[in-house]
C-alpha cells in the first residue's frame, strides 16, 4: 500500500470540513475524488500533502507515518501536489519556476536545470522556457504547476482541479499529459469536477459530500448511485438517464 489515510478528520471550530474519511491507494493507481463544492475534497488533499494537520486520524505514506509531518517531509518522501489556483512565481522564467521544484532532489544548479528542461519537454513548455511565467494563459499555468511538481520526482501526485478552466480541446491534451505522467510509474489521486476526466482516467473513485465519503467504486458504477446523483450529479442527471 503506497498511501493509507484512516478516519481522517479536519475541524475548523465546530465546522467539520472532513469527517472521518478513508483512502487507500496502491502503487500505480489513478484514483478520483469528486463531490460538490465545499464537500471537503481539497481539505482532505491538504491533510495528505502536509499543508494542514488533521484533527484526528492517521496518514501513512510508503510505510512512514506522516499524519503530523510538515509539507516538506511529505515532498521529500515523494508526495507532490498542485493547487486549484496555480502558484507561479510571476517574474521568474518558466524554466526557473520548474527549477524550484527540481532543487528538492538536485542541489547543483546544472543538474536542476537539466531536470527542469526534461520536464518542460514532457509538458510541452520547453519552447517557452525563457519567457516569464506571467506570460502564460490558464492552460500554460496549469501545465507549469504540473511541471514544477514533476520536477520534484514524486511517487504520488495529487492533482487538485488541474484541468479546471480549460476548453474541451485543452482538456483532451491535458488528459494525454496525465496519461504520460502515469506511464512513468507515478501514482495519481485526482480531484476534478469534469466527469469526462474522471470517467476517462480513473479506475476507482470516491465521492465526498459534507465531509463524508458517501460512495466508492468504479466510476461507471458510482455515477449510477442514487446518493451520488442526489448529492452531486443532480436529479436532472437521473431523469436524463431514464
Amino acid at each position: 500500500m503506497l498511501l493509507s489515510a484512516e478516519k481522517v478528520a479536519k475541524h475548523f471550530g465546530s465546522f467539520r470540513a472532513v469527517a472521518g474519511a478513508d483512502l487507500a491507494v496502491e502503487e500505480g493507481e489513478i484514483v478520483g475524488l469528486i463531490g460538490p463544492n465545499g464537500a471537503g475534497k481539497s481539505t482532505f488533499f491538504n491533510c495528505i500533502a502536509g499543508d494542514a494537520a488533521p484533527t484526528s486520524g492517521r496518514i501513512v505514506f510508503a510505510g512512514v507515518d506522516v499524519t503530523f509531518a510538515p509539507a516538506e517531509t511529505h515532498a521529500r518522501l515523494g508526495i507532490g501536489r498542485t493547487f486549484q489556483v496555480p502558484a507561479t512565481f510571476e517574474d521568474m522564467t518558466i524554466l526557473d519556476n520548474v527549477m524550484v521544484g527540481a532543487f528538492l532532489r538536485h542541489k547543483h544548479r546544472g543538474e536542476a536545470r537539466d531536470r527542469a528542461l526534461a520536464v518542460l519537454e514532457m509538458t510541452g513548455l520547453k519552447e517557452q522556457a525563457r519567457q516569464r511565467a506571467r506570460s502564460l494563459g490558464t492552460p500554460g499555468r496549469k501545465r507549469l504547476e504540473i511541471a514544477r511538481v514533476l520536477a520534484t520526482g514524486p511517487r504520488l501526485m495529487l492533482l487538485d482541479e488541474a484541468l479546471a478552466g480549460l476548453t474541451p480541446g485543452e482538456v483532451q491534451r491535458a488528459i494525454e499529459l496525465v496519461r504520460a505522467i502515469h506511464a512513468q510509474g507515478i501514482t495519481l489521486v485526482i480531484v476534478e469536477h469534469i466527469m469526462e476526466v474522471i470517467l476517462t482516467l480513473t479506475r476507482r473513485v470516491l465521492v465526498f459530500n459534507q465531509g463524508h465519503v458517501i460512495a466508492s467504486g468504479k466510476p461507471q458504477d458510482v455515477v449510477k448511485d442514487p446518493a451520488v446523483i442526489e448529492a452531486y450529479l443532480g436529479r436532472g442527471h437521473a431523469q436524463a438517464r431514464g
